[in-house]
């Protein structure tokens, strides 16, 4: 069934929404300072591709504030509309019943696009 799902997924918008990630990350390599932000949104383009069956879990390694602090900086910079891109879809994929497994899997993503840094992705 996660198999399924996934490719449903990938063909109505799941890899458009990969795309858009992993072009975002090549820009943000460009620079020195962006090279941490690239790497969170590779972490959710990698989401973005096969989300049923992957989740979301912190990391256990002590960061320190470094994390907390790069979650601010990402929040500012764009992780805040990011989050709200998915929750709206989300919302409209809830309205219809058969929608809902598709919300979910907006949400998990609002989730990891709001604080990115602490996180890890697991596939199971």
């Amino acid at each position: 069934m996660r198999f399924l799902g996934n490719i449903i997924w990938l063909i109505f918008g799941g890899f458009a929404i990969a795309v858009e990630y992993f072009a975002a990350s090549i820009v943000l390599f460009l620079t020195i300072i962006g090279i941490p932000f690239g790497i969170q949104t590779i972490k959710l383009g990698l989401l973005a591709i096969w989300p049923f069956g992957s989740k979301v879990v912190k990391v256990d390694q002590p960061t320190g504030c470094l994390s907390t602090l790069m979650n601010i900086i990402w929040f500012f910079i764009g992780g805040l509309w990011i989050m709200l891109t998915h929750v709206a879809f989300g919302i409209l994929l809830f309205i219809t019943i058969i929608g809902i497994p598709w919300a979910k899997q907006h949400f998990k993503l609002a989730g990891l696009a709001l604080t990115p840094f602490g996180r890890d992705i697991i596939s199971s």
